[in-house]
């Protein structure tokens, strides 16, 4: 089968390639007003519309030069005064080290916001210390390929850690917020207009959510998916990435979806972003994917059909026309138009006044502690064992091998910190006493000094464990094949815990869930926290936390699953479940295993369904309505807690999620403080749900709306 190339050109990200920045401290920009022989070029124009200078620069470049321009690290074209420029540059959760720039100028340290998994905040301060970085010569490039946005499929996900959880509305919301504030637009957007600050590029486009997994790749895997959860699963956080919050660029991902790269997808890249979604910025492959399509898939029969370096044979031999090279062109020079950098000397540009004071500000650690204080999860709190007492807290034991370790707090993609805080760091500030033992030589305690560990714990007064996971157990190229922490860890925190004085606080710092079956139930573990993997203040958080000047409201991301999961092929990608085999679905909306409640039953009498499509967009605004929710916080703290609002059928049917959260809203409530919130309810979206075919479709009959343990029964539109 040849590979469709027309209307799927898009940049090519090639690793082989040397990128060395040069040593300038000014930023590369195009049409510098004191050079007069690219100051009179129409694509110099900045009173001209970006498409009529684009198409102008475009008409200029010889068909080397337009070749040269589809890789990452876009070569300079020195006669039309263009500089070089690089694509790839990362921003996951805080500017990171990354081909795009370096951090060994004025620049050493960026802030470091916690990993995604955590947080779904902070973005406008990633983008402006991205400008930063690119202002004072430190990058080559303000393309950013980031937000990641699959779903949260499979628990043992190496890269789920870099997701917002496995709810398409939550991490739908969370690309819209991440794009808005990289690119400069506030939340509600539009005030930038056609300018970027920064490129944010939603990745990875699509159903991609397995790295290496009992040797299986995601360069070879073939996700066989149901038009179904494509619909209502794995597409909709795109969707709302490039119609809400209007990413510049989007990245293909290397695996296949029924058979099909997702890179040489027609229907997928063309039809269905650009055509039906009417995404206008720029496509990039993953690195290496293109030459994966020929090299390891076998979709093609000759390199001409994918590698971006040998365009030109292809044009050659008419496996490629030059209109579509030109369109290619004419998306990425309009990003790089959008960037500013087309305008002259972008220090004299609207963002060229961002400057070092922007890098590790106050206000930028300061979110990034708020991120952390606002996900950790407060899992058990037996008897109210937190928080601790500040006067009463005598002597404090500190155990275990993410205790101190810096690196662990910072995740994947993660950039030099600015200040980092460690667990014990932030623990020390509160008991003067505190007492640190590793545990561990490492969190697989391949090397347990258990006997020592113990001393120190029966010697305090409170013991705080600070195990979990790290890199070396889940990251990309590596899946997990457990969901249980390492055994000689588990059985060091039970050995641990028997022993201490007083029931001990155990701290989980990891990105995918884990079996903590064994801690839930043992009456010497008196508390537990998640703190995923909490960035360059995770330690000050968690100390805030046990210590009692930061009350938790963190929710789960992301379902956490007994050990006997592992037994489900994490190739399988079917969401909903299937009894008559005994697959239990996946994520909290599908799942049918031992911990959905009781009242989800069949359904005999399968209801009737009213397409969306036939409702119409004018009835579908007019029935959308208000829920009021009366909030009390009854606590003896003041807080913040996260509104979850759900809606559930009052009859079930395979189709149909157990239960799906349709809106979230964060409310900051003193001790016995109430409040009203407005949470709207939009039907045709909300209640609505693909059938086989993939059409939006909602059910007749009655609904619950939820929120905690109260319900109300809605009736669908008839």
């Amino acid at each position: 089968m040849k590979l469709q190339t027309p209307s799927l050109l898009y940049l090519v990200c090639i690793t082989s390639l040397l990128f060395i920045l040069s040593k300038s401290t000014q930023p590369p920009f195009s049409c510098d007003a004191s050079d007069p022989a690219t100051k009179s070029y129409p694509f110099c124009e900045t009173t001209f519309p970006i498409t009529q200078r684009v198409r102008d620069l475009v008409s200029r470049l010889t068909l080397g030069e337009k070749i040269s321009q589809l890789v990452n690290s876009a070569p300079a074209i020195p006669r039309l005064g263009i500089p070089d420029y690089q694509w790839w540059s990362e921003a996951l959760h805080g500017l990171a080290v990354s081909r795009g720039m370096r951090f060994n100028g004025t620049i050493r340290s960026a802030t470091s916001f916690p990993q995604v998994i955590l947080t779904a905040a902070s973005f406008d301060a990633v983008g402006i210390e991205g400008r930063t970085i690119y202002n004072v010569g430190q990058a080559m490039g303000l393309t950013f390929w980031a937000p990641n946005i699959n779903i949260f499929r499979d628990p043992r996900w190496g890269r789920g850690q870099e997701t917002p959880g496995e709810d398409p509305l939550v991490t739908g919301k969370y690309a819209v917020s991440y794009v808005r504030g990289i690119q400069g637009d506030s939340f509600e957007g539009g005030k930038l207009g056609e300018n970027l600050q920064a490129s944010a590029c939603c990745k990875h486009f699509t159903a991609y959510d397995l790295d290496n997994w009992k040797g299986v790749t995601r360069y070879v895997f073939n996700a066989n998916v149901s038009l179904q959860d494509l619909a209502d699963t794995y597409q909709p956080p795109f969707q709302s990435c490039i119609e809400e919050g209007k990413a510049s660029g989007v990245m293909c991902a290397y695996n296949r979806v029924n058979g099909v790269p997702n890179c040489a997808d027609y229907n997928l890249l063309s039809k269905t972003a650009r055509g039906q979604w009417g995404f206008n910025g720029y496509i990039t492959a993953d690195c290496d994917a293109v030459a994966t399509i020929y090299e390891q898939q076998g979709y093609v029969k000759v390199p001409e059909d994918a590698a971006a370096d040998v365009l030109k044979a292809a044009v050659e031999k008419r496996k490629l026309s030059l209109s579509e090279i030109d369109r290619a062109l004419y998306n990425l020079f309009s990003i790089r138009m959008r960037l500013g950098l087309f305008n002259g000397n972008p220090v004299k540009q609207p963002f060229g006044n961002i400057g070092l004071d922007q890098i590790c500000s106050q206000e930028h650690q300061n979110l990034a502690l708020e991120a952390a204080r606002n996900g950790i999860v407060l899992l058990k709190n037996a008897k109210k064992l937190l928080p601790l007492s500040k006067t009463k807290t005598t002597s404090l034991a500190v155990i275990g091998p993410n205790a101190d370790s810096e690196q662990t707090l910072l995740g994947n993609y993660a950039g030099p910190p600015c200040k980092t805080i460690t667990p014990l760091k932030g623990l020390q500030s509160y008991v003067k006493d505190t007492r640190f033992h590793q545990g561990c030589s490492a969190v697989n305690c391949s090397s347990a000094f258990t006997d020592q560990a113990m001393n120190v714990a029966t010697g305090a007064d409170r013991v705080v464990l600070v195990m979990g996971l790290d890199q070396t157990q889940e990251r990309e190229k590596l899946d997990r094949v457990d969901l249980v922490l390492p055994p000689k860890q588990q059985n060091l925190i039970s050995a641990i815990a028997r022993a201490a004085k007083n029931p001990i606080i155990l701290v989980l710092l990891s990105g995918g869930p884990v079996d903590i079956s064994f801690a839930k139930d043992d009456p010497h573990i008196g508390s537990i926290l998640w703190a995923g993997y909490p960035g360059e203040a995770g330690g000050r958080a968690l100390a805030e936390i046990i210590f009692g000047d930061h009350n938790p409201g963190g929710r789960l991301p992301v379902t956490w699953y007994p050990q006997s999961y592992t037994n489900i092929p994490m190739t399988d990608m079917r969401m909903r479940p299937e009894p008559s085999s005994g697959y239990p679905g996946r994520t909290y909306r599908f799942y049918q295993g031992p911990k959905v409640s009781s009242h989800v039953v069949g359904n005999s009498n399968p209801p009737g369904y009213i397409p969306v499509s036939k409702i119409g967009t004018e009835v579908c605004d007019k029935i959308k309505h208000q829920v009021t929710v009366r909030v009390e916080n009854n606590g003896e703290m003041a807080g913040k807690h996260s509104l979850l609002l759900f809606v559930r059928p009052a009859n079930m049917s395979n189709m149909r999620p157990v239960k799906q959260l349709v809106a979230f809203q964060s409310v900051n409530l003193k001790a016995g403080e109430r409040a009203e919130i407005e949470l709207e309810l939009r039907p045709c979206e909300h209640l609505s749900l693909a059938n086989e075919d993939g059409t939006m479709v909602i059910e007749e009959g009655s609904y619950f709306l939820s929120i905690g343990d109260k319900e109300i029964e809605i009736q669908a539109v008839k």
